[in-house]
């Protein structure tokens, strides 16, 4: 399944709000409910974020889990 712009907003969101890289995990827990249905596990939140990590608007982190953040 290909990320869909509008999921990467919702992760955007997130991220942007926070003080220091998120793992999927921690993401996904910080959607708002209706948010939640497009992103039914932190798989599908890492595999969003790394297409986009991919184009260069999201760093990962390598570390174990991963983390995300926003680049600036």
């Amino acid at each position: 399944m290909r990320p869909r712009s509008h999921e990467f907003e919702r992760l955007r969101g997130v991220l942007s709000q926070a003080d220091e890289p998120l793992t999927a995990q921690e993401i996904l827990a910080l959607l708002d409910d209706e948010e939640t249905d497009s992103f039914d596990n932190p798989h599908r939140v890492a595999t969003v974020l790394g297409r986009y990590a991919d184009r260069g608007d999201v760093e990962v982190v390598q570390d174990s889990p991963y983390r995300y953040r926003l680049n600036t």
